[in-house]
């Protein structure tokens, strides 16, 4: 067997690779990859609930995904350039700060009970995730034994995933547990009424969102007294990053890998955001949006399960075999969904989160190998195309409307196809 050691991401000088006396900042830039995957994952029930309580089609209700996600394509070049300014330290300060901006300004949403009020606040909360996520990835990539960087990063994920595991049952249980009168009822009722009840239903959002505030102010204020491992970027490295330029096309592997991660996230996401609505479907699961939620917990919850079990079979295995095998088995899963029904195609579905869980770290530690001295750029580079959790969703969301349900789950196949093709030319020396 060949360790992943063979895809070890470069030493970086201002990060001393001692594993044993950085494992206290290890376990707290983990502990953040769960927060993210908290957050994040409370979209795909906002989804089902902000579609009901504003009446909207499905591409329309996918805008949730669109001002989230939009925000890596704005915000992770900035990103990168916090890191090379101030360090990673500060810059995970600023990012909470941004999340618990975001956070609070539900409060507003939920008083006005405007649709784009609420796009407005998750773009702002994104914004802070976006910082997070752009400085934790190559942090712990970096921070420790350069031989089992793709395990560390696996490891983080599983965190993230733990979040994203425990945020459909929390959101459901605040979002999805009153009442919704359906549309068609809505739209008989007069013009005062229906705009008291949608007043009503977006003010759900408050509790949960502040109590998210209070939790991220605390994280913050806990964070500004903890010691980083050279937290500040040192001068010649950024001498370095300032005085040479940076040609994105002369690492191809990083933009096939670009590419990757774009339609990863759209996939995943796009499942997530659409699980609710389909399982609950009359040829499908056909149950309430309350009790569809809880397989929306067993579609992130394998996706932890398989991320720790993945921190594992990365030390054993080369990263892109097993990156192929879990694409490959996530297109014929999919595959299953699009001609399936009944509890078959819920199952299907479901099970395509197990083979999700190693996708993003292993993406990318292969994409951003060889990168050296470029890292903070490569990866605000890749974190920018986490867009595609907006893009890929509303591309199914459209879909749907045009068609149905199963067909529409052709949009994530064809995302699948795709990473097992950059398994494939992962293993090829792309890197100049």
């Amino acid at each position: 067997m060949v360790t992943a050691a063979k895809y070890q991401q470069p030493r970086n000088p201002q990060i001393e690779p001692q594993e044993k006396g950085n494992t206290a900042a290890i376990v707290v830039v983990s502990t953040l990859f769960f927060l993210f995957g908290f957050i994040t994952c409370l979209n795909d029930v906002l989804v089902p609930y902000l579609k009901e309580v504003f009446s909207l089609n499905h591409k329309d209700s996918m805008l949730v995904q669109f001002a989230f996600f939009g925000a890596y394509f704005v915000i992770s070049v900035p990103a990168s350039k916090l890191i090379l300014k101030y360090g990673y330290k500060k810059t995970f300060i600023i990012g909470l700060a941004f999340t618990a901006i975001g956070c609070l300004s539900f409060l507003f949403s939920a008083k006005v009970a405007i649709y784009a009020a609420f796009l407005c606040g998750l773009f702002v909360l994104a914004t802070g995730i976006v910082i997070l996520q752009v400085a934790a990835n190559p942090y712990l990539t970096q921070l420790g034994n350069p031989e089992r960087a793709s395990s560390r990063l696996i490891f983080a994920q599983g965190l993230n995933s733990l979040g994203t595991t425990i945020a459909p049952s929390v959101g459901a249980a605040f979002l999805l547990s009153a009442a919704i009168i359906p549309k068609e009822e809505i739209l008989k009722l007069p013009h005062d009424q229906a705009a008291a009840y949608h007043a009503a239903q977006a003010q759900a959002v408050q509790f949960p969102y502040f109590g998210l505030a209070c939790l991220i102010i605390i994280i913050a204020v806990a964070l500004s007294f903890f010691k980083f491992p050279s937290s500040k970027t040192e001068q010649n490295n950024l001498k370095i990053n300032q005085s040479e330029k940076f040609n994105l096309f002369n690492y191809p592997k990083l933009v096939l890998g670009i590419i990757a991660i774009f339609v990863y996230v759209g996939a995943e996401v796009a499942i997530g955001s659409v699980m609710i609505n389909f399982i609950s479907h009359k040829d499908i699961g056909n149950m309430g949006l309350e009790s569809a939620a809880k397989y929306l917990h067993y579609y992130w919850g394998g996706a932890m399960v398989g991320r720790f079990v993945g921190a594992y079979v990365a030390t054993k295995f080369k990263t892109h075999k097993v990156l192929l095998t879990h694409s490959a088995i996530a297109c014929a899963l999919v595959l299953c969904t699009i001609f399936g029904s009944g509890y078959f195609a819920v199952f299907t579905i479901v099970a395509v989160g197990f083979f999700n869980s190693i996708m993003f770290p292993s993406i990318f530690v292969l994409s951003t190998q060889g990168l050296g001295k470029f890292m903070e750029k490569g990866s605000g580079i890749i974190c920018m195309a986490i867009v595609g959790g907006a893009i890929i969703p509303y591309i199914q969301g459209a879909v749907i409307d045009a068609a149905n349900m199963n067909i529409s789950f052709i949009v994530p196949l064809i995302c699948y196809i795709y990473i097992a093709f950059f398994a494939l030319k992962a293993k090829e020396k792309l890197i100049r």
